[in-house]
């Protein structure tokens, strides 16, 4: 047992020894440890290196909190992962763990010289610093500022593990497994309810576990917790550990992520590493606590200091001393039990330096008759040491001011500037809060969700106060679940409450400019870098947390917010309130991507949705595509065929007999009411009021910029409901467009939308022979071109299915497409196909149906369109009603720049050599001219499998329209290809095709 290892002391299990490595080196703990306590307890403080300056750091917390100790972690191949937390990542045999942010080492790291020239990284540096000459920034100064600063190295492996999601509804969720947050769920149990009780660490008791000397009920606090908790499961109350909650949404929703196996030395191929769990409560009390402080003065950061509620926490929880010669600076009552506890337990704590001239007699008495020197309204301006604290310098003050101060040798410090209630969930719910002048910080005040905050987190000290109050607030929570609340007290003894002054920004002696006294340790940020950000005219809070990044870092600001604020305060010379408090941001602590994505990774990453006739194209051997979230069918291949003679093949089919396709991914949105007709009019650039009931028009939908967002065939089925398509991909953002217009813009608008996509299994039947195919299927229409022409829609019956059929075409052809109730789409399909024998159907996919459209210069919205077309840009200017007086997207189209003779327009391509063109690929006009060339337009669409006997394009070229004819260029890698620039209707000019019997 080494010679910071306590015995008798801790909850680590010392029969069941542990060995892992730290930078290549074997080191011993205990089960139960985590790095930092087994690295403490082998006399190890140095754990890595600052983020700016490269300083030499080491933990300064014992909790999630902690900005120092970052360190790389591998649990095999694979599994390796940056930035975890020295302080809760629990050690197991085999565990690697190494230092991050230094060359070549750990004690000696080149990147040091950051320190030395700290002149150049003073607050705001990279927005003065290097910027001449320009040129330089690219190949000189962001590398060397990339190189220079940093954490971890990503990950370059694939991670191997898994990760999961749960969903959970309960009456209570209490976060915080703390003395407050056990009374809490003490005082909900036998009332019916599913009580949830969360923590972050891997056993609860919050300050309990740190503080051992309590008597509850006169019952040893360790005692008495683990007899509640025992008591609390057997009631039911689910209690979760290694959990935490990283942010609090709307509706009583709270986000939490469990660790499942970071904490075993092997890892079971069935579980996850973690769980989300997305919790709906209707009730929520937070008992998260409080943050200490640390105190601001020169050379706070040295390995070796830390904060003294964190070193009590290392001594009674796992039985490890930080030091055997340490001082305690402080402003707060608290720090005192620490030095106490490590004097009894062997330590010889040098001095206890207090920077408040009254000090509680009781704990002057307590210091004294241990021998503890007590130095009362003294302040620290300094320490030494280089990889450890060696040494602090203690300053008298009086009068305000600092009298020559004197050096005492340590091999730790420890400080406390108080303690700030942890609001960092509750800050998400939008809480308001209320400064309190006497603790110098934020307390909570109000909040929109069903939540109450208790115990430290509101302000109360104590185990007592803790209790009582976990108790009280759970009563508020009970009520308004109509439940009667309990009203029990709790008897405790030793109880440690706390006073003092929560804020002390240290002095520093005159001559001591070079000082750094550091507020945000992670991101290497000094009280002068807040102090000159101020003075540089940053007057917000934001802004100078902005211009300083002070609580940017990965803990959010849990220990430097309200220092910082605090300092900017006074340099403002504003009360704190006046300044303002930044936003604390989800997730509370940092998150893998993996727990986020969850299942969804690999062949997970997005769900596939399938039709209902996805199976019987995979009967046939279809070779399938993504589009959207869709498995499409891309094309079916005979045997012996590539993509590209299967294409050929089905478009040939379709243009002389008879093609099916399934149709059923377009988005379909209902929209129906006594002002459905009115709703279209303001969406669509169409005119809609006069269109009879039992036709179909097509529409384009345009943004407030004039450009096109979506199109699609719209049929109206009665006079106040339209059957509205969309591009498949579009389907969600148009919907989330309707209900936005409707919703903010036009309230008083009296319909309804509603997605319908999944509702219709939607079959397009196209070509020649398309109307003698369905007529024998289809009961109560017509199929002539006078009771059902083109551009018309019906309720009828095909092969004995209700169904809606429109006459419409995408392909060119005759064409109708049949919708019917989604579940009856593999019957329906099978029918038709079986009838459609007789005039050899093909099934064609998704391929086939893009060469056909683009044949007959049909767009594609998102592929022919890039979010700067306009209608008259794509050729369809006929489809806005010249008329209308208004319409989204009217203003934009009026606008001169999208009214300019040399925009880009849609036109056909028709290269020289017959070769097929790159989509995508540039084009120019003058293909000799010096590069870089001026590109005029680029390929949208190409294909060379189709029925035109040679390779066809579609391209968005500058001043198309008026270039018919003309030759362009489009410059490749090997080669300059020529093309003339033609219509893209390349096939059909005339829509004869589109008649019964053409």
């Amino acid at each position: 047992m080494s010679n910071y290892r306590v015995k008798g002391l801790g909850r680590v299990d010392t029969g069941k020894p542990v060995t892992f490595t730290f930078d290549g080196k074997s080191y011993s703990g205990f089960k139960g440890d985590t790095v930092a306590s087994a690295l403490l307890a082998n006399g190890v403080h140095l754990m890595g290196r600052s983020f700016k300056y490269h300083r030499p750091r080491g933990a300064v917390t014992a909790g999630s909190e902690e900005p120092n100790a970052l360190i790389g972690t591998r649990r095999g191949p694979g599994r390796f992962e940056p930035n975890t937390r020295a302080t809760v990542q629990e050690i197991y045999g085999g565990l690697e763990t190494n230092s991050q942010n230094k060359y070549p080492s750990l004690k000696f790291d080149v990147g040091a010289v950051n320190d030395a020239a700290y002149m150049l990284f003073s607050a705001g540096f990279y927005y003065k610093t290097f910027m001449w000459p320009k040129s330089f920034w690219d190949k000189v100064y962001e590398p060397f500022i990339r190189a220079a600063a940093g954490l971890g190295v990503s990950p370059s492996e694939e991670d191997p593990d898994t990760y999961a999601s749960r969903y959970l509804h309960c009456d209570l969720l209490i976060v915080g497994a703390g003395p407050t947050g056990i009374a809490a769920a003490k005082a909900a149990i036998g009332k019916g309810l599913k009580v949830v009780l969360v923590d972050e660490n891997a056993e609860v008791g919050g300050t309990l576990l740190s503080e051992p000397q309590s008597k509850i009920d006169g019952t040893a606090a360790w005692e008495w917790l683990e007899t509640e908790i025992a008591a609390l499961k057997d009631a039911g109350v689910k209690v979760m550990t290694r959990t935490t909650a990283i942010g609090y949404y709307h509706q009583n929703m709270i986000g939490m992520v469990e660790k499942l196996t970071d904490h075993l030395p092997e890892l079971p191929t069935d579980m996850p590493r973690e769980r989300m769990w997305r919790v709906r409560a209707k009730q929520v009390v937070l008992a998260q606590g409080a943050l200490e402080k640390p105190l601001v003065f020169h050379g706070n950061d040295r390995p070796g200091i830390m904060l003294a509620g964190s070193a009590q926490t290392f001594l009674n929880r796992y039985g490890v001393k930080v030091g055997n010669a340490p001082v305690v600076i402080t402003s707060h009552d608290s720090a005192w039990y620490a030095a106490f506890d490590l004097h009894d337990a062997g330590a010889k704590v040098r001095a206890i330096v207090d920077t408040r001239e009254d000090v509680p007699d009781d704990l002057t008495k307590a210091a004294r008759e241990r021998g503890i020197d007590v130095k009362v309204s003294h302040t620290a301006t300094a320490t030494s040491g280089r990889l450890r604290v060696s040494g602090i310098r203690v300053n008298a003050m009086k009068g305000g001011a600092v009298e020559q101060g004197t050096w005492i040798s340590c091999d730790c410090v420890l400080m406390s500037g108080g303690w700030t209630p942890s609001l960092h969930l509750f800050s998400h719910t939008k809480g308001k809060l209320t400064w309190d002048e006497d603790q110098t910080t934020f307390l909570p005040e109000h909040t929109p969700e069903d939540c109450v905050v208790a115990g430290a987190g509101r302000g109360l000290w104590g185990v007592k106060a803790a209790l009582d109050d976990g108790v009280a607030q759970a009563a508020k929570a009970l009520t308004a679940l109509d439940q009667k609340p309990d009203t029990a007290a709790y008897d405790v003894t030793d109880d440690r409450t706390g006073t003092g002054v929560t804020y002390r920004e240290l002095p520093t002696d005159k001559n001591t400019s070079k000082a750094k006294a550091f507020v945000d340790f992670q991101n290497d940020v000094t009280a002068k870098d807040l102090r000159l950000a101020v003075r540089e005219g940053m007057r917000s809070i934001e802004h100078v947390k902005r211009y300083t990044t002070n609580g940017m870092a990965t803990d959010q600001g849990k220990m430097s917010n309200i220092n910082g604020l605090n300092i900017a305060a006074d340099a403002l010379g504003k009360e704190q309130p006046k300044v303002g408090l930044t936003t604390f941001r989800p997730p509370y602590t940092p998150t893998t991507f993996g727990a986020f994505a969850g299942y969804h990774r690999g062949d997970h990453f997005e769900i596939t949705r399938k039709t209902q006739i996805d199976s019987w194209a995979e009967d046939q051997g279809v070779a399938f595509e993504p589009v959207g979230q869709w498995r499409r069918a891309w094309y079916f291949p005979k045997p012996g065929e590539d993509m590209h003679a299967a294409v050929k093949r089905e478009c040939k089919a379709v243009r002389d007999s008879v093609g099916m396709f399934d149709a059923s991914t377009l988005g379909k949105i209902e929209i129906v009411g006594p002002d459905a007709v009115e709703f279209m009019n303001r969406m669509y650039t169409n005119p809609w009021t006069k269109l009879g009931v039992g036709k179909c028009r097509y529409g384009i939908l345009l943004g407030d910029d004039g450009f096109i967002r979506d199109d699609g065939v719209i049929g109206r089925l009665s006079d106040d409901r339209f059957h509205v398509t969309t591009t498949t991909g579009g389907a969600p953002r148009v919907l989330n467009m309707f209900e936005d217009y409707l919703q903010t813009e036009w309230p008083d608008l009296n319909c309804w939308l509603t997605s319908t996509t999944e509702q219709w299994s939607a079959i397009a039947v196209q070509g020649p022979n398309a109307a003698k195919l369905l007529a024998p299927l289809v009961e109560g229409v017509e199929l002539t071109d006078a009771a059902f022409p083109h551009m018309s829609c019906a309720e009828c019956t095909v092969a004995g299915i209700p169904a809606r059929l429109f006459r419409i075409s995408f392909t060119g052809e005759l064409g109708f497409e049949i919708n019917v109730p989604a579940p009856y789409g593999r019957q329906l399909w099978e029918k038709i196909w079986e009838a459609g024998q007789a005039y050899n159907v093909t099934a064609y996919g998704t391929e086939t149906m893009h060469v056909l459209r683009a044949e007959k210069g049909y767009i594609i919205v998102g592929q022919d369109t890039d979010g700067t077309v306009t209608p008259h840009d794509a050729g369809v200017a006929w489809a806005i009603g010249k008329k209308k007086p208004d319409f989204v997207g009217k203003r934009g189209l009026e606008r001169p720049d999208l009214k300019a003779p040399n925009r880009k327009h849609l036109v056909g391509l028709l290269t020289e050599d017959k070769s097929c063109l790159e989509e995508g690929a540039q084009i120019v006009f003058d293909p000799n001219q010096q590069i870089p060339m001026k590109m005029v337009g680029h390929v949208t669409s190409s294909y060379d499998e189709g029925t035109t006997d040679q390779p066809i394009a579609m391209a968005l070229v500058e001043g198309g329209f008026d270039r018919m004819g003309e030759t362009v260029y489009i410059p490749m890698p090997d080669r300059t290809i020529a093309a003339k620039i033609t219509s893209p209707i390349f096939v059909d000019p005339d829509n004869t095709r589109l008649k019964i019997g053409a």
